[in-house]
């Protein structure tokens, strides 16, 4: 009971954060600017949308097959269209509960596909993992290639990130927080060995074996390049899915891969913050294209559309995808019907 009101508290401060950062764009506009933003929306090029959803329906199926690569380690064959299905319907919940989505599609596709879900959770921890890694390198690589514009707006964010508000040391700050978690992993192996009989320990045993089985599966994976290539295939489809949509608002279909790769950098953190990346996906955007002298209010209307793209492509990907597993769960269970 506890932890399910921990989550709804955290949904909703998350989620009125970005509904106040909603607030703050439109409130903070004049005028003037508003009708800037109103007008860029009503000339957009709409049907340049349609290539962009079809990059990003390319990019989700390269990740359900990536995901496929983990499972079929573990030794066991799935479906495709499940895999995909579990994947979207995850995207969905996540657009409304943050991490929810997670479980969800390891749920789902375990009870599809006959596998524990503690495994899949552990596929999908090493899976971000390996993204986190992939965003760090990504942000880099921007950085270099775009130094004189991102250079100093990733110097200062991060100076404030870990400036010193409390007069601890940074390094001290990091000493401490490994000594806690030292201390907790002492903690649960004394536990773990003193009740080891215990139902609640065997029961977390075997979800800790699931999820260590599932995070060796990168390094001891036999398709490495298969995963590799589809990891870069991933990240291309989310630069160009930014880059194509330039050419929907005239004001900024003169920017290139550059511009789209600062973009995603900034992007990806706001659909991580608040559920959906309402209020801090186009802010983020707004922010990022000031650096290229684009209009505050043109930048904002970007912002929207782009977000506006990605919410639309994951709730009707992600509502057929419910609709078809439900189906397909439906068959199964007359099919069963018919045998007895």
């Amino acid at each position: 009971m506890k932890k399910q009101l921990s989550s709804i508290v955290q949904y909703i401060f998350f989620f009125g954060g970005g509904i106040a950062l909603v607030w703050w764009q439109f409130h903070s506009m004049t005028p003037a600017q508003l009708q800037q933003f109103l007008f860029a929306l009503s000339t957009a090029h709409y049907w340049i949308l349609v290539p962009v959803t079809l990059v990003a329906l390319a990019g989700y199926i390269s990740r359900s097959l990536r995901w496929q690569l983990l499972i079929e380690h573990l030794g066991y064959k799935t479906s495709l269209s499940t895999v995909f299905g579990s994947l979207m319907i995850g995207y969905l919940i996540n657009s409304f509960v943050p991490r929810l989505g997670e479980i969800v599609k390891c749920t789902l596709l375990g009870k599809y596909e006959k596998i524990a879900p503690q495994k899949l959770i552990g596929t999908i921890v090493a899976e971000r993992i390996f993204d986190v890694l992939c965003y760090i390198t990504f942000i880099i690589i921007t950085v270099f290639i775009q130094y004189k514009l991102v250079g100093g707006f990733v110097e200062r964010s991060l100076h404030e990130m870990f400036s010193n508000q409390t007069g601890l040391p940074v390094w001290a700050k990091a000493m401490v927080c490994g000594l806690c978690i030292t201390a907790i992993v002492f903690i649960c192996r004394l536990l773990f060995k003193h009740y080891a009989h215990s139902g609640l320990v065997v029961k977390l045993k075997n979800f800790f074996n699931g999820l260590s089985e599932g995070i060796a599966t990168i390094k001891n994976l036999e398709r490495k390049k298969a995963f590799l290539l589809h990891t870069a295939f991933i990240w291309t489809t989310y630069v160009l899915e930014i880059y194509i949509a330039f050419f929907s608002i005239k004001e900024v279909s003169h920017l290139g891969i550059g511009a789209a790769c600062s973009v995603l950098t900034l992007a990806t953190l706001a659909m991580i913050i608040t559920p959906g990346g309402i209020g801090t996906f186009p802010t983020a955007i707004f922010l990022i294209l000031q650096l290229y002298k684009i209009e505050g209010s043109i930048g904002e209307a970007f912002g929207w559309l782009m977000w506006g793209a990605t919410t639309f492509i994951i709730l009707t990907l992600g509502t057929i995808s419910l609709a078809v597993l439900f189906n397909k769960n439906n068959v199964k269970e007359n099919q069963v019907k018919v045998r007895i």
